[in-house]
């Protein structure tokens, strides 16, 4: 192939073209500019935007309020990573990996960073009680699908979904290699749900938080406009369980928070209060 690529012996970030997201990382981590996150009045501060990995902790800090749990209030803040805020000093601060969502817990005695959204759902979960087993084969169950879902979603959205709806070009091999592990995994959760109602088994967690986002989000037609692609449809259990979940009113108000992207009626970029989504999903 006249045009097949030679690695050099040696790599160097040479990035070209006018891709915004090729654009945005480099091989250097850290803070690339001065700049304060801001702080709101509750005692959880979450920043974050609104994609899959966003809509984790906004769904559970919703279907905690929705259990009435009144500590579960939270500022949300919208981090742009189009625009690079996520490299800013007070981000890094709280996630050193410059990922979004990162979450500052200031109810206790000193505040605590957590980052990554699976340690976030688990602290939360933890803190407040809810949607994971404290003990037993139903805990363990529940982490299996948890850590399952933060093992799988980096090939579908940075594999697949990238590949598919945001490089420069389309290119047979890496759609077609994704495309087979994203049906894979579609098969590896379509065989779990048809003997589970929920994920990891007959009770509704953390873990199907976790993978409804992507997975879910996926089957109803929302991510990437790779459904008849796919063939989604055919993931039965799936589609089953996505709708059902999708149904939940935690899920439906969750999913909008810190979301600037999308019909008008499920934009907001940020949330301080049950009013404000209140606002938009009553438009």
């Amino acid at each position: 192939m006249s045009n097949q690529y030679i690695p050099p012996k040696i790599w160097v970030n040479e990035t070209k073209g006018d891709n915004q997201w090729a654009n945005i990382n480099r091989p250097e981590s850290g803070a690339r500019f001065e700049k304060e996150l801001p702080v709101g009045e509750h005692s959880l501060q979450l920043y974050s935007l609104g994609t899959p990995n966003g809509q984790k902790v906004t769904i559970l800090l919703e279907e905690l309020l929705a259990l009435g749990i009144k500590e579960a209030e939270y500022d949300a803040f919208l981090i742009n990573i189009g625009e690079s805020e996520q490299f800013s000093s007070g981000f890094v601060g709280v996630n050193p990996n410059s990922k979004i969502p990162a979450l500052l817990d200031k109810s206790g005695d000193e505040d605590v960073n957590v980052f990554e959204s699976a340690s976030i759902l688990v602290h939360l979960a933890e803190k407040f009680g809810q949607f994971l087993p404290k003990d037993g084969a139903a805990r363990t169950q529940t982490f299996n699908w948890l850590f399952w879902a933060q093992g799988a979603a980096p090939f579908l959205g940075g594999g697949f979904g990238h590949f598919y709806a945001y490089a420069d070009e389309k290119q047979e091999y890496p759609i077609n290699r994704f495309a087979m592990e994203v049906k894979r995994q579609l098969d590896v959760l379509d065989k779990q749900l048809a003997t589970n109602t929920f994920v990891s088994g007959e009770e509704y967690t953390i873990a199907d938080m976790a993978v409804w986002t992507w997975y879910g989000n996926l089957v109803l037609g929302k991510l990437y406009d790779a459904a008849e692609f796919l063939q989604v449809e055919t993931y039965t259990n799936v589609v089953r369980w996505a709708k059902m979940i999708g149904l939940r009113e935690g899920v439906q108000r969750g999913r909008i928070v810190n979301r600037s992207f999308g019909e008008k009626w499920e934009q907001l970029r940020e949330r301080h209060s049950a009013e404000d989504i209140d606002k938009v999903l009553n438009q």
